[in-house]
Protein backbone atom coordinates (compact mmCIF):
# COMPACT_ATOMS: atom_id res chain seq x y z
CA UNK A 1 0.00 0.00 0.00
CA UNK A 2 2.82 2.41 0.86
CA UNK A 3 4.41 1.78 -2.56
CA UNK A 4 1.13 2.66 -4.26
CA UNK A 5 0.81 5.87 -2.26
CA UNK A 6 4.40 6.77 -3.07
CA UNK A 7 3.70 6.19 -6.74
CA UNK A 8 0.71 8.54 -6.73
CA UNK A 9 2.71 11.14 -4.78
CA UNK A 10 5.41 11.04 -7.44
CA UNK A 11 2.82 11.55 -10.18
CA UNK A 12 1.47 14.53 -8.27
CA UNK A 13 4.90 16.08 -7.80
CA UNK A 14 5.93 19.45 -9.19
CA UNK A 15 8.09 17.66 -11.75
CA UNK A 16 5.31 15.50 -13.25
CA UNK A 17 1.93 17.04 -12.40
CA UNK A 18 2.10 20.05 -14.78
CA UNK A 19 3.07 17.75 -17.66
CA UNK A 20 0.24 15.39 -16.79
CA UNK A 21 -2.28 18.24 -16.69
CA UNK A 22 -1.34 19.55 -20.15
CA UNK A 23 -1.58 16.02 -21.59
CA UNK A 24 -5.01 15.65 -19.97
CA UNK A 25 -6.14 18.98 -21.43
CA UNK A 26 -5.41 17.62 -24.90
CA UNK A 27 -7.20 14.37 -24.08
CA UNK A 28 -10.19 16.32 -22.74
CA UNK A 29 -10.54 18.40 -25.90
CA UNK A 30 -10.34 15.26 -28.03
CA UNK A 31 -12.82 13.32 -25.89
CA UNK A 32 -15.40 16.01 -25.21
CA UNK A 33 -15.59 17.24 -28.80
CA UNK A 34 -17.56 14.26 -30.14
CA UNK A 35 -20.24 14.29 -27.44
CA UNK A 36 -20.60 18.07 -27.41
CA UNK A 37 -20.95 18.18 -31.18
CA UNK A 38 -23.50 15.34 -31.24
CA UNK A 39 -25.61 17.33 -28.78
CA UNK A 40 -25.53 20.66 -30.63
CA UNK A 41 -25.71 19.44 -34.24
CA UNK A 42 -29.53 19.67 -34.46
CA UNK A 43 -29.27 23.34 -33.44
CA UNK A 44 -26.39 23.91 -35.88
CA UNK A 45 -28.34 22.37 -38.75
CA UNK A 46 -31.49 24.31 -37.92
CA UNK A 47 -29.51 27.56 -37.83
CA UNK A 48 -27.33 26.97 -40.89
CA UNK A 49 -29.68 24.80 -42.96
CA UNK A 50 -27.35 21.83 -43.11
CA UNK A 51 -29.44 18.72 -42.53
CA UNK A 52 -28.20 17.16 -45.78
CA UNK A 53 -24.62 17.40 -44.52
CA UNK A 54 -25.43 16.25 -40.97
CA UNK A 55 -23.10 13.25 -40.98
CA UNK A 56 -20.24 15.29 -42.47
CA UNK A 57 -19.76 17.02 -39.10
CA UNK A 58 -18.46 13.65 -37.88
CA UNK A 59 -17.07 12.17 -41.10
CA UNK A 60 -15.07 15.31 -41.97
CA UNK A 61 -13.71 15.55 -38.43
CA UNK A 62 -12.58 11.91 -38.54
CA UNK A 63 -10.95 12.28 -41.96
CA UNK A 64 -8.85 15.11 -40.57
CA UNK A 65 -8.05 13.05 -37.46
CA UNK A 66 -6.93 10.03 -39.51
CA UNK A 67 -4.55 12.06 -41.65
CA UNK A 68 -3.10 14.02 -38.74
CA UNK A 69 -2.81 11.03 -36.43
CA UNK A 70 -0.88 9.06 -39.03
CA UNK A 71 1.57 11.92 -39.50
CA UNK A 72 2.02 12.74 -35.80
CA UNK A 73 5.19 10.73 -35.31
CA UNK A 74 6.97 12.25 -38.28
CA UNK A 75 5.81 15.80 -37.45
CA UNK A 76 7.02 15.55 -33.83
CA UNK A 77 10.36 14.20 -35.08
CA UNK A 78 10.77 17.04 -37.57
CA UNK A 79 9.83 19.96 -35.32
CA UNK A 80 10.13 18.68 -31.76
CA UNK A 81 7.27 17.62 -29.52
CA UNK A 82 6.77 21.00 -27.85
CA UNK A 83 6.54 23.15 -31.00
CA UNK A 84 4.52 20.46 -32.80
CA UNK A 85 2.01 20.24 -29.93
CA UNK A 86 1.74 24.02 -29.84
CA UNK A 87 1.00 24.02 -33.57
CA UNK A 88 -1.68 21.37 -33.01
CA UNK A 89 -3.32 23.67 -30.48
CA UNK A 90 -3.24 26.55 -32.97
CA UNK A 91 -4.76 24.39 -35.72
CA UNK A 92 -7.52 23.18 -33.40
CA UNK A 93 -8.19 26.77 -32.30
CA UNK A 94 -8.47 27.90 -35.94
CA UNK A 95 -10.94 25.11 -36.62
CA UNK A 96 -13.01 26.10 -33.59
CA UNK A 97 -13.01 29.73 -34.73
CA UNK A 98 -14.15 28.75 -38.23
CA UNK A 99 -17.00 26.66 -36.82
CA UNK A 100 -18.01 29.28 -34.29
CA UNK A 101 -18.15 32.09 -36.84
CA UNK A 102 -19.53 29.99 -39.71
CA UNK A 103 -22.16 31.87 -41.79
CA UNK A 104 -23.27 28.65 -43.51
CA UNK A 105 -22.95 24.89 -43.24
CA UNK A 106 -20.06 24.69 -45.71
CA UNK A 107 -17.90 26.98 -43.59
CA UNK A 108 -18.90 25.03 -40.48
CA UNK A 109 -17.80 21.76 -42.06
CA UNK A 110 -14.46 23.24 -43.08
CA UNK A 111 -14.01 24.20 -39.45
CA UNK A 112 -14.81 20.66 -38.36
CA UNK A 113 -12.24 19.25 -40.78
CA UNK A 114 -9.58 21.58 -39.41
CA UNK A 115 -10.59 20.66 -35.85
CA UNK A 116 -10.16 17.02 -36.79
CA UNK A 117 -6.58 17.67 -37.89
CA UNK A 118 -5.77 19.38 -34.60
CA UNK A 119 -7.50 16.65 -32.62
CA UNK A 120 -5.64 13.90 -34.45
CA UNK A 121 -2.35 15.55 -33.60
CA UNK A 122 -3.45 15.93 -29.96
CA UNK A 123 -3.89 12.17 -29.75
CA UNK A 124 -0.62 11.31 -31.48
CA UNK A 125 1.47 13.85 -29.60
CA UNK A 126 -0.08 12.82 -26.27
CA UNK A 127 1.19 9.27 -26.76
CA UNK A 128 4.68 10.58 -27.57
CA UNK A 129 4.59 12.84 -24.51
CA UNK A 130 3.53 10.03 -22.18
CA UNK A 131 6.37 7.76 -23.30
CA UNK A 132 8.96 10.54 -23.33
CA UNK A 133 8.10 12.42 -20.15
CA UNK A 134 6.89 9.81 -17.63
CA UNK A 135 8.89 6.95 -16.09
CA UNK A 136 7.75 3.47 -17.06
CA UNK A 137 6.60 2.78 -13.49
CA UNK A 138 3.97 5.55 -13.89
CA UNK A 139 2.52 4.59 -17.27
CA UNK A 140 -0.29 2.42 -15.88
CA UNK A 141 -1.40 5.25 -13.58
CA UNK A 142 -1.26 7.80 -16.42
CA UNK A 143 -3.44 5.66 -18.66
CA UNK A 144 -5.89 5.05 -15.81
CA UNK A 145 -6.23 8.81 -15.31
CA UNK A 146 -6.76 9.27 -19.05
CA UNK A 147 -9.59 6.72 -18.90
CA UNK A 148 -11.06 8.77 -16.07
CA UNK A 149 -10.92 11.92 -18.20
CA UNK A 150 -12.87 10.12 -20.90
CA UNK A 151 -15.45 9.21 -18.26
CA UNK A 152 -15.72 12.83 -17.12
CA UNK A 153 -16.11 13.93 -20.74
CA UNK A 154 -18.91 11.38 -21.08
CA UNK A 155 -20.82 13.09 -18.29
CA UNK A 156 -19.98 16.73 -18.99
CA UNK A 157 -19.93 16.72 -22.80
CA UNK A 158 -23.70 16.51 -23.29
CA UNK A 159 -24.25 18.87 -20.36
CA UNK A 160 -22.06 21.59 -21.87
CA UNK A 161 -23.44 21.17 -25.37
CA UNK A 162 -27.03 20.84 -24.19
CA UNK A 163 -26.99 23.94 -22.00
CA UNK A 164 -25.57 26.14 -24.75
CA UNK A 165 -27.91 24.69 -27.38
CA UNK A 166 -30.92 25.27 -25.15
CA UNK A 167 -29.78 28.85 -24.66
CA UNK A 168 -29.68 29.26 -28.44
CA UNK A 169 -25.93 29.90 -28.43
CA UNK A 170 -24.25 26.80 -29.83
CA UNK A 171 -21.43 28.95 -31.23
CA UNK A 172 -20.20 29.65 -27.69
CA UNK A 173 -19.20 25.98 -27.35
CA UNK A 174 -16.56 26.40 -30.03
CA UNK A 175 -15.32 29.70 -28.60
CA UNK A 176 -14.79 27.91 -25.26
CA UNK A 177 -12.85 25.13 -26.95
CA UNK A 178 -10.83 27.76 -28.81
CA UNK A 179 -9.79 29.30 -25.50
CA UNK A 180 -8.69 25.91 -24.16
CA UNK A 181 -6.71 25.25 -27.34
CA UNK A 182 -4.89 28.58 -26.99
CA UNK A 183 -3.91 27.68 -23.41
CA UNK A 184 -2.63 24.31 -24.65
CA UNK A 185 -0.66 25.96 -27.47
CA UNK A 186 0.96 28.40 -25.03
CA UNK A 187 1.93 25.85 -22.36
CA UNK A 188 2.92 22.83 -24.46
CA UNK A 189 6.35 24.14 -25.60
CA UNK A 190 7.26 24.95 -21.99
CA UNK A 191 6.07 21.72 -20.38
CA UNK A 192 7.21 19.42 -23.21
CA UNK A 193 10.68 20.96 -23.60
CA UNK A 194 12.34 17.94 -21.98
CA UNK A 195 10.87 15.52 -24.52
CA UNK A 196 12.96 14.28 -27.40
CA UNK A 197 10.51 12.66 -29.76
CA UNK A 198 11.91 9.83 -31.81
CA UNK A 199 9.33 8.72 -34.33
CA UNK A 200 9.60 5.17 -35.56
CA UNK A 201 8.25 6.05 -38.99
CA UNK A 202 10.56 8.03 -41.23
CA UNK A 203 7.91 8.99 -43.75
CA UNK A 204 4.16 9.36 -44.09
CA UNK A 205 1.97 7.01 -46.18
CA UNK A 206 0.40 9.84 -48.18
CA UNK A 207 -0.96 7.63 -50.97
CA UNK A 208 -2.89 5.40 -48.57
CA UNK A 209 -4.20 8.39 -46.63
CA UNK A 210 -5.39 10.02 -49.87
CA UNK A 211 -7.17 6.80 -50.81
CA UNK A 212 -8.88 6.68 -47.41
CA UNK A 213 -10.06 10.28 -47.75
CA UNK A 214 -11.31 9.62 -51.29
CA UNK A 215 -13.18 6.47 -50.22
CA UNK A 216 -14.95 8.13 -47.29
CA UNK A 217 -15.80 11.17 -49.36
CA UNK A 218 -17.31 9.01 -52.11
CA UNK A 219 -19.55 7.22 -49.61
CA UNK A 220 -20.61 10.46 -47.93
CA UNK A 221 -21.39 12.11 -51.28
CA UNK A 222 -23.55 9.22 -52.43
CA UNK A 223 -26.78 10.90 -51.35
CA UNK A 224 -26.14 14.02 -53.45
CA UNK A 225 -26.14 12.44 -56.90
CA UNK A 226 -29.93 12.26 -57.15
CA UNK A 227 -30.30 8.66 -58.31
CA UNK A 228 -30.25 5.25 -56.67
CA UNK A 229 -27.82 3.89 -59.27
CA UNK A 230 -25.41 6.76 -58.71
CA UNK A 231 -25.63 6.41 -54.93
CA UNK A 232 -24.93 2.68 -55.04
CA UNK A 233 -22.03 3.25 -57.44
CA UNK A 234 -20.39 5.73 -55.05
CA UNK A 235 -20.98 3.52 -52.00
CA UNK A 236 -19.54 0.37 -53.56
CA UNK A 237 -16.83 2.43 -55.23
CA UNK A 238 -15.82 3.84 -51.88
CA UNK A 239 -15.55 0.37 -50.36
CA UNK A 240 -13.59 -0.82 -53.39
CA UNK A 241 -11.08 2.00 -52.86
CA UNK A 242 -10.71 0.99 -49.19
CA UNK A 243 -10.01 -2.61 -50.19
CA UNK A 244 -7.54 -1.39 -52.80
CA UNK A 245 -5.87 0.81 -50.18
CA UNK A 246 -5.28 -2.24 -47.97
CA UNK A 247 -3.75 -4.10 -50.92
CA UNK A 248 -1.55 -1.15 -51.84
CA UNK A 249 -0.51 -0.70 -48.22
CA UNK A 250 0.56 -4.34 -47.95
CA UNK A 251 3.12 -3.80 -50.73
CA UNK A 252 4.20 -0.28 -49.81
CA UNK A 253 7.58 0.59 -48.33
CA UNK A 254 5.92 3.11 -46.01
CA UNK A 255 2.82 1.50 -44.56
CA UNK A 256 -0.27 2.78 -42.77
CA UNK A 257 -1.12 -0.66 -41.36
CA UNK A 258 1.11 -3.49 -40.05
CA UNK A 259 1.93 -6.67 -41.96
CA UNK A 260 -1.06 -9.04 -42.47
CA UNK A 261 -3.53 -6.34 -41.46
CA UNK A 262 -5.39 -6.91 -44.71
CA UNK A 263 -5.70 -10.68 -44.29
CA UNK A 264 -8.75 -11.61 -42.16
CA UNK A 265 -7.48 -15.19 -42.00
CA UNK A 266 -4.86 -14.03 -39.49
CA UNK A 267 -5.25 -12.78 -35.93
CA UNK A 268 -3.92 -9.36 -36.93
CA UNK A 269 -6.15 -9.02 -39.99
CA UNK A 270 -9.28 -10.20 -38.19
CA UNK A 271 -8.56 -7.87 -35.28
CA UNK A 272 -8.23 -4.74 -37.38
CA UNK A 273 -11.31 -5.67 -39.41
CA UNK A 274 -13.27 -6.03 -36.19
CA UNK A 275 -12.10 -2.65 -34.90
CA UNK A 276 -13.02 -0.97 -38.20
CA UNK A 277 -16.48 -2.50 -38.48
CA UNK A 278 -17.51 -2.04 -34.85
CA UNK A 279 -16.48 1.62 -34.86
CA UNK A 280 -18.71 2.17 -37.87
CA UNK A 281 -21.60 0.41 -36.14
CA UNK A 282 -21.62 2.92 -33.28
CA UNK A 283 -22.05 6.01 -35.47
CA UNK A 284 -25.80 5.93 -36.27
CA UNK A 285 -26.76 5.96 -32.59
CA UNK A 286 -24.28 8.71 -31.70
CA UNK A 287 -25.16 11.04 -34.58
CA UNK A 288 -28.89 10.61 -35.19
CA UNK A 289 -30.57 9.78 -31.88
CA UNK A 290 -30.33 13.40 -30.57
CA UNK A 291 -32.13 15.06 -33.52
CA UNK A 292 -34.74 12.27 -33.75
CA UNK A 293 -35.75 12.64 -30.11
CA UNK A 294 -35.64 16.41 -30.17
CA UNK A 295 -38.10 16.40 -33.06
CA UNK A 296 -40.44 13.54 -32.14
CA UNK A 297 -40.47 13.75 -28.34
CA UNK A 298 -39.82 17.43 -27.81
CA UNK A 299 -36.61 16.68 -25.96
CA UNK A 300 -34.26 19.51 -25.13
CA UNK A 301 -30.72 19.27 -26.51
CA UNK A 302 -29.54 18.33 -23.02
CA UNK A 303 -32.03 15.47 -22.64
CA UNK A 304 -31.28 14.12 -26.11
CA UNK A 305 -27.56 14.34 -25.51
CA UNK A 306 -27.78 12.19 -22.42
CA UNK A 307 -29.44 9.43 -24.42
CA UNK A 308 -26.17 9.17 -26.33
CA UNK A 309 -24.33 9.18 -23.01
CA UNK A 310 -25.93 5.83 -22.13
CA UNK A 311 -23.55 4.26 -24.65
CA UNK A 312 -20.47 6.21 -23.59
CA UNK A 313 -21.00 5.84 -19.84
CA UNK A 314 -21.62 2.08 -19.95
CA UNK A 315 -18.48 1.78 -22.11
CA UNK A 316 -16.41 3.51 -19.42
CA UNK A 317 -17.86 1.44 -16.56
CA UNK A 318 -17.47 -1.88 -18.37
CA UNK A 319 -13.86 -1.04 -19.25
CA UNK A 320 -13.03 -0.96 -15.54
CA UNK A 321 -14.60 -4.42 -15.10
CA UNK A 322 -12.04 -5.99 -17.45
CA UNK A 323 -9.08 -3.85 -16.42
CA UNK A 324 -7.60 -6.74 -14.40
CA UNK A 325 -8.11 -9.54 -16.94
CA UNK A 326 -4.79 -11.36 -17.20
CA UNK A 327 -2.90 -11.81 -20.45
CA UNK A 328 -4.05 -14.85 -22.39
CA UNK A 329 -7.60 -14.78 -20.99
CA UNK A 330 -9.02 -12.09 -23.29
CA UNK A 331 -10.91 -14.40 -25.68
CA UNK A 332 -14.20 -14.95 -23.82
CA UNK A 333 -14.47 -11.28 -22.86
CA UNK A 334 -13.86 -10.14 -26.44
CA UNK A 335 -16.40 -12.61 -27.80
CA UNK A 336 -18.99 -11.58 -25.22
CA UNK A 337 -18.38 -7.88 -25.74
CA UNK A 338 -18.57 -7.92 -29.52
CA UNK A 339 -21.72 -10.06 -29.37
CA UNK A 340 -23.26 -7.41 -27.12
CA UNK A 341 -22.36 -4.72 -29.67
CA UNK A 342 -24.20 -6.65 -32.39
CA UNK A 343 -27.13 -7.23 -30.03
CA UNK A 344 -27.17 -3.51 -29.20
CA UNK A 345 -27.28 -2.56 -32.89
CA UNK A 346 -30.29 -4.83 -33.47
CA UNK A 347 -31.96 -3.54 -30.29
CA UNK A 348 -31.46 0.06 -31.43
CA UNK A 349 -33.14 -0.69 -34.76
CA UNK A 350 -36.23 -1.80 -32.86
CA UNK A 351 -36.07 0.68 -29.96
CA UNK A 352 -35.44 4.02 -31.67
CA UNK A 353 -38.56 3.95 -33.92
CA UNK A 354 -40.75 3.35 -30.82
CA UNK A 355 -39.58 6.67 -29.27
CA UNK A 356 -39.63 4.98 -25.84
CA UNK A 357 -36.80 6.61 -23.95
CA UNK A 358 -35.90 3.76 -21.61
CA UNK A 359 -35.75 1.25 -24.46
CA UNK A 360 -33.42 3.49 -26.41
CA UNK A 361 -31.22 4.13 -23.36
CA UNK A 362 -30.98 0.40 -22.65
CA UNK A 363 -30.11 -0.39 -26.27
CA UNK A 364 -27.34 2.21 -26.14
CA UNK A 365 -26.07 0.87 -22.83
CA UNK A 366 -25.93 -2.69 -24.20
CA UNK A 367 -23.76 -1.56 -27.11
CA UNK A 368 -21.59 0.58 -24.83
CA UNK A 369 -21.10 -2.31 -22.41
CA UNK A 370 -19.97 -4.44 -25.32
CA UNK A 371 -17.39 -1.88 -26.35
CA UNK A 372 -16.15 -1.57 -22.78
CA UNK A 373 -15.71 -5.32 -22.36
CA UNK A 374 -13.94 -5.86 -25.68
CA UNK A 375 -12.06 -2.77 -26.87
CA UNK A 376 -9.05 -2.63 -24.55
CA UNK A 377 -8.62 -6.41 -24.60
CA UNK A 378 -8.81 -6.50 -28.40
CA UNK A 379 -6.09 -3.86 -28.50
CA UNK A 380 -3.93 -5.82 -26.08
CA UNK A 381 -4.36 -9.12 -27.90
CA UNK A 382 -3.58 -7.53 -31.24
CA UNK A 383 -0.43 -5.80 -30.02
CA UNK A 384 0.83 -9.06 -28.53
CA UNK A 385 0.65 -10.77 -31.93
CA UNK A 386 2.32 -8.05 -33.97
CA UNK A 387 5.78 -8.59 -35.36
CA UNK A 388 8.47 -6.76 -33.42
CA UNK A 389 9.08 -4.24 -36.20
CA UNK A 390 5.35 -3.57 -36.42
CA UNK A 391 4.82 -2.54 -32.79
CA UNK A 392 4.92 1.20 -33.41
CA UNK A 393 2.89 1.25 -36.60
CA UNK A 394 0.48 -1.31 -35.17
CA UNK A 395 -0.21 0.84 -32.11
CA UNK A 396 -0.99 3.84 -34.29
CA UNK A 397 -3.16 1.68 -36.56
CA UNK A 398 -5.51 0.85 -33.65
CA UNK A 399 -6.69 4.45 -33.63
CA UNK A 400 -6.46 4.84 -37.40
CA UNK A 401 -8.66 1.78 -38.06
CA UNK A 402 -11.21 2.98 -35.51
CA UNK A 403 -11.34 6.46 -37.03
CA UNK A 404 -11.66 5.15 -40.58
CA UNK A 405 -14.48 2.86 -39.48
CA UNK A 406 -16.21 5.70 -37.67
CA UNK A 407 -15.99 7.94 -40.71
CA UNK A 408 -17.37 5.22 -42.99
CA UNK A 409 -20.20 4.47 -40.54
CA UNK A 410 -21.10 8.16 -40.34
CA UNK A 411 -21.06 8.49 -44.12
CA UNK A 412 -23.24 5.41 -44.67
CA UNK A 413 -25.73 6.58 -42.06
CA UNK A 414 -25.91 9.97 -43.78
CA UNK A 415 -26.70 8.34 -47.11
CA UNK A 416 -29.52 6.28 -45.62
CA UNK A 417 -31.25 9.07 -43.73
CA UNK A 418 -31.02 11.50 -46.64
CA UNK A 419 -32.76 8.92 -48.82
CA UNK A 420 -35.84 9.35 -46.61
CA UNK A 421 -35.76 13.15 -46.83
CA UNK A 422 -33.71 14.04 -43.75
CA UNK A 423 -31.53 16.34 -45.82
CA UNK A 424 -34.53 18.49 -46.77
CA UNK A 425 -35.16 19.47 -43.16
CA UNK A 426 -36.14 18.00 -39.81
CA UNK A 427 -39.84 17.19 -39.50
CA UNK A 428 -41.85 14.46 -37.82
CA UNK A 429 -41.93 12.51 -41.08
CA UNK A 430 -38.20 12.76 -41.80
CA UNK A 431 -37.25 12.05 -38.18
CA UNK A 432 -39.45 8.95 -38.12
CA UNK A 433 -38.05 7.88 -41.47
CA UNK A 434 -34.50 8.31 -40.17
CA UNK A 435 -35.32 6.29 -37.05
CA UNK A 436 -36.52 3.41 -39.19
CA UNK A 437 -33.64 3.34 -41.67
CA UNK A 438 -30.41 4.58 -40.10
CA UNK A 439 -29.60 1.32 -38.30
CA UNK A 440 -29.56 -0.54 -41.60
CA UNK A 441 -25.96 0.67 -41.69
CA UNK A 442 -25.16 -0.36 -38.11
CA UNK A 443 -26.42 -3.94 -38.05
CA UNK A 444 -24.28 -5.49 -40.83
CA UNK A 445 -21.20 -3.63 -39.62
CA UNK A 446 -21.78 -4.85 -36.05
CA UNK A 447 -22.28 -8.44 -37.17
CA UNK A 448 -19.17 -8.29 -39.35
CA UNK A 449 -17.18 -6.92 -36.43
CA UNK A 450 -18.41 -9.63 -34.06
CA UNK A 451 -17.63 -12.39 -36.56
CA UNK A 452 -14.14 -10.99 -37.17
CA UNK A 453 -13.54 -10.85 -33.41
CA UNK A 454 -14.65 -14.47 -33.14
CA UNK A 455 -12.10 -15.48 -35.76
CA UNK A 456 -9.38 -13.51 -34.00
CA UNK A 457 -9.97 -15.23 -30.65
CA UNK A 458 -10.47 -18.67 -32.23
CA UNK A 459 -7.06 -18.54 -33.87
CA UNK A 460 -5.27 -17.19 -30.84
CA UNK A 461 -2.36 -19.32 -29.74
Amino acid sequence: MSERLAGWRELGSAALLPKLLIVLLGVWMNAADALVTATIMPSVSADLGGYAAFSWAVAGFLIGSVIAGASAGRVSEMFGLGPASSFAGIVFAIGCGLSAAAPNISAFLVGRLVQGVGSGWFGGFAMVAIVQLFPERQLARVFAIIAGVWGVATLLGPLVGGLFAQAGNWRAVFWIFLGQAVIFAFLAPVLFREAKAKADRRAIPWLQLAMVAAAISAIALADLVGSMAGSLALIFGGFAVLVLMVAVDGRAEVRLLPHRAGDPRTIVGAGYLSIFALAGASMPFTIYVPPIFQQLNGFSPLQAGYLVTSLALSWTLAAFVVSNVVSGKEGPWIASGTSLIALGAVAQAFAVPTNVIWLVAVSGAVMGCGFGLSTSLTNRLLLRHLAQDDQAIGSAALLTSRQIGGAVGAALAGVLVNMVGFGEGLSDATAQGAAGTVFAAAIPLAILGALAAGLMTRWRA
